[in-house]
């Protein structure tokens, strides 16, 4: 992308730059190179539009401001839905994939509250906060930064919430459509993330994790950063007490998130009370009753109660809630854990990973 840019300003138009191209390119010790064809630009072009998408490019009025801002801005966008949400202020909530009950919790809770005060939400359609911050503020106005293709939905069990994004949010990419995303693509991703937003919100975080790559490049950008503390032994929050040692703005909900970075200017605020939607409730199947679930099943499902509890001790009916699946399915298997010795049982019904 800066090299996108350097060549503009070097040559003064695309054509020019693309034109000098192979020569730049032996000049570095390439003899073999060749821009993309005409007819690679055309397939691209085909398959977006095949998908419904619409192809966005830096320097039209229809382009994102504030992505528009960043030194390294991605030339070319694709989106796929309401691109209108971009002209509204918008603030990113990233944070773990195996996020727990708080951490989903509080990504719904500050995703709703903003979104009350007129912020659209951003954030990665990743598994945990990321999903549920996409949930929970599907009314309000939600942007999902995808690290493949605009028509990729990765991880699959995130397409029935990726299409009501594109229904009723806004999907954006700089990846061609159908690429599948790997490594490397993420960090791009979330240099757009922090790109589009105000600020960057970190609700659950380890201390070596893609959030806090998206909260270092916002710190870059110029935007505020923001993180949720947590309990000192859980991992998936060293990475948020890390960011607040070093200066980042604590946050307990979003009335501090406000205070930090004030009110969406010029913006009658929606309706409060937008109902709350559990990340994946849409696409839990019912399982098996516990007598017939498989050990692989039942190994499953142990793990995702685990990654729903931390130190900090959970509800045990906001737990069930959480997985979105029946009381009667859950509660044998918390007593196997509990006998187990991997969870302990507190008075009033508090479940926490021991």
């Amino acid at each position: 992308m800066v090299t996108f840019n350097r060549l503009l300003a070097e040559h003064g138009s695309a054509r020019a730059a693309l034109d000098a191209l192979p020569d730049v390119a032996r000049s570095a010790g390439v003899a073999t190179y060749q821009p993309c064809s005409e007819a690679s630009a055309l397939k691209e072009l085909r398959a977006g539009q095949s998908a419904g998408a619409r192809l966005l490019c830096r320097g039209e009025p229809a382009y994102p401001a504030a992505l528009a801002e960043i030194a390294d801005a991605p030339p070319v966008i694709w989106v796929l839905g309401d691109p209108a949400l971009t002209f509204r202020p918008m603030v990113a909530l990233v944070g773990a994939r195996g996020a727990s009950s708080l951490g989903t919790r509080m990504a719904r809770r500050l995703a709703e509250g903003l979104g009350g005060e007129g912020f659209v939400i951003v954030s990665g359609l990743a598994r945990g906060i990321d999903a549920a911050a996409h949930a929970a503020s599907l009314a309000t106005g939600t942007v999902a930064v995808m690290a493949g293709g605009v028509d990729h939905v990765y991880p699959p069990e995130n397409a029935a919430l990726a299409a009501e994004i594109s229904a009723r949010g806004l999907r954006v990419s700089e990846q061609p459509p159908g690429l599948e995303p790997m490594a490397r693509h993420f960090p791009l991703r979330n240099r757009i993330i922090s790109g589009l937003a105000r600020a960057v919100i970190v609700v659950e975080a380890a201390a070596q994790s893609g959030s806090l790559i998206t909260a270092r490049l916002a710190l870059d950008q110029g935007r505020e950063v923001l993180a949720v503390p947590g309990h000192p032994f859980d991992g998936r929050a060293s990475g948020c007490n890390m960011l607040i040692r070093d200066g980042a703005t604590l946050v307990r909900g979003p009335e501090d998130v406000i205070a930090a970075i004030g009110k969406p200017e010029g913006l009658s605020a929606p309706a409060h009370g937008v109902a709350s939607t559990s990340p994946g409730a849409a696409t839990v199947a019912a399982n098996p009753a516990a007598g017939s679930r498989s050990w692989r099943d039942q190994s499953a499902l142990h793990r995702r109660i685990l990654d729903r509890l931390g130190p900090s001790p959970v509800a045990e009916d906001q737990l069930i809630r959480d997985l979105a699946m029946p009381a009667s399915q859950i509660a044998p298997e918390l007593v196997m854990l509990e006998m187990d010795g991997q969870i302990q049982r507190a008075p009033g019904g508090l479940l926490s990973r021991v």
